[in-house]
């Protein structure tokens, strides 16, 4: 059940990805767009210039409008073992037959009703269904004449049959459920800056697993993040609700405070983690700095520019996990501070300068307040720098270049290039987890590549830190080895190699 749910959160990732560039758009032109900004300066009053701008919001609302379908494919083509293209297909086809569905018993049974929208709960319905039945029967031979319609054709068929059903599933049992939903955010809300406290702290631990893929998405897309009418129509869901506000230009005054499920991260990844590389930095004997200065700097940068934090946190979790869990506590403190100083900062990805700039700043203080994340990044740099510096020269914490053996980066290095690199280890790490025949599943994160195992004990550990891997964790009889930027390319390559596209 653990390796499904790392599977189901990893594949939140391939849809999620879509959504910078769509927000990148939308935040673009609705700023531009916004009669406000227009009279602040007057300069982008021209028609032309203006129906790019138009353009450009037009097409980023598109994907978040159509939100839940993008999930649905994506989380089918993630789940699916091989022949992912067709899976994507039938869950496309799935979800809308479902929706149909509804909307025809609605008419027939219960007009008072209006409509159901089941939104990203429905989209992870139908995408186990279609998975589950993709895996299955994409192989499945029919009697000849039927025979047209055997292996992945009949997946899309079978799956729009099952459609239905899960659409009377729904259409019996949703309004009690979402009533459950929303009872539930209430109750979240009901908690003020504690519920927020709690979201982050728990969103950043279950990060440690890779499990936070699993409980953002809830926020982000159903009635946990708060139900707003907005252009007057009913909107669920944190970020549903602040681009919906963002793409309508009649909303006026602070974005919805379902932002606080957003505003918190850019103190953390902007300010906080960053002044945690600067301190590890500072604890590397004077002797050896240079030779990380590079590490150091780059992965600092990664978090203050896009909000990506694992390269960061990887050098410790494995070596101090408690170090993690001072870590997940701050970081839920800075939700809880953006929360009371009512900064309105949404996101599409993550909390770093982009999204910041996109979402913050070229939105006006007078709507986000982002002028504060400003106050609070400094207090926050102060926090990381101070008490990471203290616990890890107090407790001798082995952060890199504090070990003993760590290379001191004078050693002659061979130049290979990176496809061949890629090749190479990825036989290694393919020996090292016990071959292909120990292998239930191999995919990748942004920096972490996941491996279902079939005997655990099979795995060279140690081997595949050797081969690169900055930490190797055992979870839920898998495993995660943390590659970085390799661990996408390490992945394809080992799932080429033991035949599985």
């Amino acid at each position: 059940m653990f390796k499904q749910l790392q599977k189901l959160g990893k594949s939140f990732m391939l849809p999620i990805a879509i959504l910078p560039a769509a927000g990148l758009l939308l935040g673009i032109g609705g700023a531009l767009t916004n009669p406000n900004t227009i009279n602040a300066y007057p300069f982008l009053n021209i028609a032309w210039l203006q129906g790019i701008f138009a353009i450009m919001s037009a097409a980023g609302n598109a994907v978040f409008a159509n939100l839940s379908l993008i999930i649905c494919i994506g989380l089918c083509v993630g789940l699916a073992k091989k022949d992912k293209g067709t899976a994507g297909l039938a869950g496309a086809v799935a979800f809308l037959v479902m929706n149909a569905s509804i909307a025809g018993m609605i008419t027939t049974f219960n007009p008072e009703i209006g409509s159901i929208d089941t939104g990203v709960v429905g989209a992870i319905v139908i995408a186990l269904m279609v998975s589950f039945l993709h895996n299955r029967y994409s192989t499945i031979k029919l009697p000849d004449v039927l025979g047209f319609f055997g292996g992945s054709r009949f997946v899309p068929i079978v799956s729009s049959l099952g459609a239905v059903f899960v659409a009377v599933v729904f259409f019996l049992i949703w309004p009690t459920f979402q009533g459950w939903l929303v009872t539930a955010g209430k109750g979240i809300a009901g908690l003020g800056v504690l519920g927020t406290f709690l979201y982050g702290f728990l969103l950043r631990l279950s990060g440690a697993v890779g499990l936070h893929h699993m409980i953002y998405p809830l926020f982000w897309y159903t009635e946990l993040g708060g139900v707003e009418t907005v252009a007057g129509q009913a909107i669920v869901g944190a970020q549903n609700i602040f681009f919906a506000q963002l793409a309508d230009p009649n909303h006026v005054g602070l974005f919805t405070e379902g932002t606080r499920f957003f505003a918190g991260r850019f103190g953390t990844m902007m300010f906080g983690l960053p002044a945690a590389c600067l301190a590890m930095y500072h604890c590397v004997p004077k002797e050896r700095r240079r030779a990380f200065y590079g590490l150091f700097l780059g992965t600092a940068l990664t978090s203050f520019i896009t909000g990506i934090t694992e390269p960061i946190e990887f050098m410790f979790l494995f070596i101090a996990p408690w170090l993690y869990v001072v870590h997940a506590f701050f970081d839920g403190v800075s939700f809880l501070v953006a929360d009371l100083l009512n900064i309105s900062i949404g996101n599409t990805f993550s909390g770093g300068l982009i999204d910041f700039t996109l979402f913050g700043i070229l939105q006006g203080n007078a709507k986000t307040n982002w002028l504060l994340v400003l106050v609070q990044g400094a207090i926050w740099a102060a926090l990381y720098y101070f008490t990471f510096k203290f616990l890890i020269t107090k407790f001798n914490v082995k952060t890199p270049g504090r070990d003993e053996n760590a290379e001191d980066g004078n050693e002659e290095v061979k130049v290979v290039s990176p496809k061949d690199e890629i090749n190479s280890k990825a036989v290694q790490i393919l020996e090292a987890l016990g071959g292909k025949e120990n292998l239930e599943d191999v995919e990748a994160c942004i920096t972490r590549l996941r491996v279902a195992v079939k005997d655990v004990k099979k795995v060279d550990k140690e081997r595949i830190k050797k081969l690169g891997a900055t930490g190797v964790l055992e979870v839920g009889g898998g495993i995660q080895a943390i590659f970085g930027a390799k661990a996408d390319p390490l992945s394809k390559k080992i799932n080429e190699l033991i035949g599985r596209d």
